[in-house]
C-alpha cells in the first residue's frame, strides 16, 4: 500500500514556535508598540533532542523595505525574547524565526569532551565542515577566512571552542531546520498614546460673566488666554467637548429638562443647524479660522488639542434634508430620535450605518472620515469618539485605518463605558486609547485586581486606558461624600498609576453637587453656561501640579505596564512601585482610600524588584518635601492624614544607581 509524502510545508517546520508576543487574535489585529520605547518580543521556541537552537525576530517598518533581525535569547522553560526600540510611526510587521545552531552544538558538546580529556580529532573535522558551509556576511568576512585559517593550524581547538568564536558563528553560522511563524501586525504610536494627561473643558464657559453677573458665552480666542492655566497644571492635551453648531428642535434646558427657556445654550451633543454641521464650529465660538489660531497658539504652549467627535444629530442638522438616507426613520415615516429605553434623547437623532440589504451605507461612511481628515488637516491630532460602542465594530476598523493612512500620528480615545469584552474589541480594532472602569475601582482589591489585568501581557498589548477621574456625564458617587480628600487621592490614584489619565474641569475645585440618587452634576456644564473662579479657595491645583511635575521628571512613569503593588499592611492604603531597570529610576506611592480617617501602617519597601536582600539600605527622597535619607532593612511605618497628608510619593535610589 502506498503512502503520500509529508507535506513539504510540515516536514520543514521542525522547531515548534508557539506563544509569539506580542500579538493579538493570532496576527488577527495589529499590537500596540510606542516609538521609541522598546518594544519587547518574546516566543516559546524548541525542537526535538537537546541540540542549541538560534532565534531572532524579522522586523519591517512602513516605508522601509529593509528587515531587521532582533536576535532573541533563551530565558527559562523554553521562553525567548528579546528588545527593539521602533523609532517610526505607523504600521510594522514582524514573524520570528528558529533554527538548529550546528556550531553551538558543536562547540558545547566538543567541550565536554575536551573536559574529559577525550580525542576530539573528529570534532575538529566536523568543525571544519561547518565552517565550509559558513556563508560570511558584511564585515564578518575577514573574520571567517582568519578562522578557517585557524581551524588548520596547531591551536584549532582552543580557537574554535573560544566564547568569541561562538559568538561569531551564533551570528553568520548555518542555520538548519530554519523554521519561520507567520507574519504578525504591530502599529507604532507616538509616546501620547501611551503616556498623556488630558485637560477637558467647555470653551463656551470661559467667557467669564457681565456687569450683573450673568455668564458671557466664551470663544476660541478666551480659550488661547487660559492656556497659561491648563501648562501650568502640566497638562499636554486640551480636550474640547463638541464645538458645532447646535439645534434648536428639541433643545434641552437646563438639568436636562426637555423644555429649554430663553437664553438656554443647550447640549453641544446635539450637533447641527442652519448654520452648519460636524465640519463647522458654533458662530458664537468664533471661526474656523479663529480655530486655527488656536490650535497653532496651543501647539506653541507645548499642547495637544483633542475634539469630541459625536456621531449625533440634531433634527436640524443640515445633512438631514441633504442626505435623508443618512439616518433611521420609523415606519410611520416619522424620524428615529436616539435612546436607551426607558432614557430618550429628544433632540438627538440616529445615523444609519447599515442599509435593509445588510451592506454598509457608503456615501455615509465616507463622509463620516472625510469629516475626520478635515479636522486632522487643520491640526487637530487626538480625537475622542463619544459612545464609539453603539456604532458597528467594521466602520470603526475601517474608518480608523483611513484617517492613518494619512495621518500616522492621529490619537483615537474610546468613550465606552460598557461592557469589558466590548470595549477591548474596539481597542483591538484601532483606539489608542480607552476610558476604562477606574471610576468604578474605588477599594484596594478592586484597584490591584483591575491594575493586574491591564498590565498584564494580554490585554497591555493592545489595550491602552486612560483614567478620567471625572466626565461631564459621570460624577463617581465616592466624590459626592468624600470631599477635598478625595479628590486628592483619586487625582494621585489616576495619575499615579496609568500611563494615560485626565480630568474634566471643575475637578480640581472639588466639584461633586450631583443631581439626587444619580452619578451626574447638578447644573450640569452639558446644558448651560459655567464660569468658574481659577483661584477659588479650597482647589487642589498644588496636587495636580506634583503628580503632573513627577511624571514628566520620571522616565519610570511612563510605562504603566511597570506597575508593580508592594505590601502596606492595612486594607485602606495602597501601595505600588514604577520602576525602570533601563535608567534605574524608581518611584514608590503610598495612597490612603479612606477619605474620612486616617491610617498609621506597616509597610514593606520592595527591594526584591531591585535584587536586594531583605536587610540592604536604599537611599530615599521625599518627593513631596524634597528631603533625602536612607531606609536601612525592608519594614517600615508610616502615617497618612486625608486632611494633612492623603498619601506620599517615594524616590528610591538603589546602590550604584546615580542620584
Amino acid at each position: 500500500m502506498s503512502r503520500a509524502d509529508p507535506p513539504k510545508a510540515l516536514a520543514r517546520a521542525r522547531l515548534a514556535i508557539e506563544s509569539v508576543s506580542p500579538t493579538v487574535e493570532s496576527g488577527r489585529f495589529a499590537a500596540k508598540a510606542v516609538a521609541g520605547w522598546p518594544t519587547r518580543f518574546s516566543a516559546d521556541l524548541f525542537a526535538d533532542g537537546h541540540e542549541v537552537l538560534g532565534a531572532a525576530v524579522l522586523l519591517t517598518v512602513a516605508g522601509s523595505k529593509e528587515v531587521a533581525e532582533v536576535p532573541l535569547a533563551h530565558n527559562v522553560n523554553d521562553l525567548w525574547h528579546g528588545t527593539h526600540v521602533l523609532d517610526t510611526v505607523g504600521p510594522a510587521r514582524f514573524r520570528v524565526i528558529a533554527w538548529r545552531d550546528l556550531y553551538g552544538t558543536w562547540a558545547r558538546d566538543t567541550g565536554k569532551k575536551v573536559a574529559a580529556g577525550q580525542s576530539v580529532e573528529v570534532e575538529l573535522m566536523e568543525a571544519r565542515d561547518i565552517l565550509a558551509r559558513t556563508k560570511a556576511r558584511g564585515d564578518d568576512g575577514r573574520a571567517v577566512k582568519d578562522l578557517r585559517r585557524a581551524a588548520e593550524g596547531p591551536d584549532a581547538q582552543h580557537v574554535l571552542t573560544s566564547e568569541e568564536t561562538r559568538a561569531l558563528m551564533a551570528r553568520i553560522g548555518p542555520r538548519a531546520n530554519l523554521t519561520q511563524s507567520p507574519d504578525y501586525p504591530l502599529w507604532v504610536d507616538r509616546e501620547a498614546a501611551a503616556f498623556s494627561a488630558w485637560y477637558e473643558l467647555f470653551p463656551r464657559s470661559l467667557g467669564g460673566r457681565d456687569a450683573e453677573g450673568k455668564p458671557v458665552h466664551g470663544t476660541f480666542r478666551d480659550v488661547e488666554a487660559h492656556l497659561p492655566y491648563v501648562t501650568d497644571l502640566g497638562f499636554d492635551t486640551l480636550y474640547f467637548p463638541p464645538i458645532h453648531p447646535i439645534g434648536t428642535a428639541n433643545r434641552k434646558g437646563k438639568n436636562n429638562t426637555l423644555r429649554a427657556e430663553p437664553g438656554d445654550v443647550g447640549s453641544p451633543y446635539a450637533i447641527g443647524s442652519p448654520e452648519g454641521g460636524n465640519m463647522d464650529v458654533h458662530p458664537e465660538l468664533g471661526t474656523l479660522e479663529d480655530f486655527d489660531h488656536l490650535v497653532a497658539t496651543a501647539r506653541e504652549h507645548g499642547l495637544d488639542i483633542a475634539l469630541d467627535i459625536a456621531l449625533n444629530s440634531s433634527p436640524d442638522h443640515p445633512w438631514l434634508k441633504e442626505h435623508p438616507d443618512w439616518f433611521e426613520w420609523r415606519p410611520d415615516g416619522t424620524i428615529k430620535y436616539a435612546e436607551n429605553p426607558p432614557k430618550k434623547y429628544e433632540d438627538i437623532v440616529n445615523f444609519r450605518y447599515y442599509l435593509d440589504d445588510g451592506s454598509p451605507n457608503l456615501p455615509f461612511w465616507h463622509a463620516v472620515v472625510d469629516m475626520f481628515l478635515f479636522w486632522a488637516a487643520r491640526g487637530v491630532t487626538c480625537f475622542r469618539v463619544d459612545n464609539p460602542h453603539t456604532k458597528p465594530f467594521p466602520f470603526w476598523e475601517w474608518l480608523i485605518a483611513e484617517v492613518r493612512a494619512e495621518f500616522p500620528g492621529t490619537i483615537f480615545l474610546s468613550e465606552a463605558f460598557t461592557r469589558p469584552k466590548v470595549m477591548k474589541r474596539l481597542a483591538k480594532l484601532g483606539y489608542n486609547q480607552s476610558y476604562s472602569y477606574f471610576t468604578w475601582r474605588n477599594t484596594k482589591d478592586e484597584l490591584t485586581e483591575y491594575l493586574t489585568e491591564l498590565t498584564t501581557e494580554n490585554c497591555a498589548n493592545y489595550m491602552r486606558v486612560n483614567f478620567f477621574v471625572n466626565t461631564p456625564d459621570i460624577n463617581p458617587v465616592p466624590l459626592q461624600t468624600s470631599g477635598r480628600p478625595g479628590f486628592r487621592t483619586r487625582a494621585i490614584l489616576a495619575a499615579g498609576l496609568a500611563g494615560n489619565w485626565g480630568l474634566y474641569s471643575g475637578f480640581e475645585f472639588c466639584e461633586g453637587a450631583p443631581m439626587p440618587g444619580k452619578e451626574e452634576y447638578l447644573d450640569s456644564e452639558k446644558y448651560e453656561l459655567r464660569p468658574r473662579d481659577f483661584d477659588a479657595p479650597g482647589n487642589i491645583k498644588d496636587d495636580v501640579r506634583l503628580i503632573n511635575r513627577i511624571r514628566r521628571e520620571h522616565p519610570a512613569m511612563r510605562d504603566m505596564r511597570n506597575l508593580r503593588f508592594a505590601p502596606a499592611h492595612d486594607d485602606r492604603v495602597l501601595s505600588w512601585l514604577r520602576h525602570d531597570p533601563a535608567t534605574q529610576d524608581a518611584v514608590l506611592f503610598h495612597v490612603l482610600l479612606d477619605p474620612h480617617a486616617g491610617a498609621e501602617f506597616g509597610f514593606e519597601v520592595p527591594l526584591w524588584e531591585f535584587g536586594l536582600p531583605s536587610e540592604a539600605s536604599i537611599e530615599v527622597t521625599d518627593l513631596i518635601n524634597g528631603n533625602s535619607f536612607t531606609w536601612h532593612g525592608r519594614d517600615h511605618r508610616l502615617t497618612l492624614d486625608p486632611h494633612e497628608r492623603p498619601y506620599a510619593i517615594w524616590k528610591l535610589t538603589p546602590p550604584g544607581a546615580a542620584r
